[in-house]
């Protein structure tokens, strides 16, 4: 005994090192068995102050939920349930944000996570509370081995009316979001489409992480695509952010027909266009030197009581003179002065 315990001492970092792990090991396994004994118990409302009084400890590693693993799959989703319904009336809503962040992770990472986990989140949303960041990858992970089981979309989330929840735009926003920043689009516009069948009607959060998405990648004609449908199919009116990326993108590829196009087609559709929108159509036709779009594109413009930035402005009626276009030079330019005086 006493060469062990010299063996130990004759390094003195890894003694170090073993002194600092022995009160977390002693913590989680305390944090462990208390929050076992309330479950037993059925204590469920004691919970948050329990995990409150660890605030600080760095219990995720193990997850102080790993007991639930010994559980059948019906008794742990029966006490994660009941886990949750005990939390609602709660106040403030938020106290068990650390309780919904272990649960949730350990959730996401056991065997058979969806549709519980889902519900999880559910409760985290409605709490006010956020997800940690790596909930993304966890959830992301989960749906598509889910998915590669040959379920669809709606089938997936009509699961959770078999525990008692209900799939609702928040969770499915969230998940196409996650799908989108783990580079899964596919999945996220299959999603998009799908969460209709289970009663969930996508809005313009949902459309707009995926056609945000689709300008990241310069996939524009698919972004086009899918704000023609939102409109069109969904009776949604595109938020200004949403088009305003869809316009850059399309500059950015040289498309600018498309994006005059993309801009008549909302208008014709009685949706907004705002002035960001149109000033980057409008520097987009002078980059790619359709100058005689542009003067259309800067008359537009003018209509609608929005005057392009001076410099823009000074090419627009230099470009049309350069080419021969005199008459619509100097109407534009006139309408330009009208609206600057």
């Amino acid at each position: 005994m006493l060469i062990g315990v010299t063996k130990m001492c004759s390094s003195p970092l890894r003694f170090h090192h073993f002194v600092l792990q022995f009160p977390l090991v002693r913590s989680i396994s305390s944090l462990e068995q208390t929050l076992k004994a309330k479950v037993e118990a059925k204590a469920y409302q004691e919970i948050p102050d329990l995990f409150e009084s660890y605030r600080g400890e760095y219990f995720e590693n193990p997850n102080p939920f790993s007991f639930l693993s010994t559980f059948s799959l019906n008794l742990r989703t029966q006490v994660v349930d009941e886990i949750l319904q005990s939390f609602i009336p709660l106040r403030p809503h938020f106290r068990p944000q650390l309780v919904y962040s272990c649960l949730l992770s350990y959730t996401l990472q056991s065997p058979s996570p969806l549709p519980l986990a889902l519900a999880i989140l559910q409760r985290t949303f409605r709490s006010g509370c956020s997800p940690v960041p790596q909930t993304r990858l966890l959830l992301s992970s989960a749906w598509l081995d889910r998915r590669r089981q040959s379920h669809t979309v709606a089938n997936i989330l009509e699961e959770m009316e078999s525990i008692g929840y209900r799939a609702d735009s928040g969770i499915c926003n969230y998940l196409v979001s996650s799908l989108c920043a783990v580079d899964q689009l596919q999945e996220a516009v299959k999603v998009l489409k799908g969460m209709g069948r289970a009663g969930c009607v996508p809005d313009l959060e949902g459309y707009g992480f995926v056609i945000g998405s689709m300008c990241t990648a310069r996939r524009t004609a698919d972004a086009v695509e899918m704000l023609k449908e939102m409109v069109v199919k969904i009776g949604l009116n595109p938020r200004h952010g949403t088009v305003v990326k869809i316009a850059a993108a399309l500059r950015a590829n040289r498309e600018i027909w498309t994006a005059v196009e993309m801009i008549e087609f909302m208008e014709r559709e009685g949706c907004h266009v705002g002035f960001e929108s149109y000033e980057l159509v409008l520097e987009g036709c002078l980059e790619c030197k359709e100058y005689l779009l542009a003067g259309k594109v800067a008359m537009r413009m003018t209509e609608k009581r929005f005057i392009p930035y001076i410099k823009v402005r000074q090419k627009v009626v230099e470009k049309l003179a350069g080419v021969g276009e005199w008459k619509l030079a100097c109407a534009v330019r006139q309408r330009f002065t009208e609206l600057s005086s």
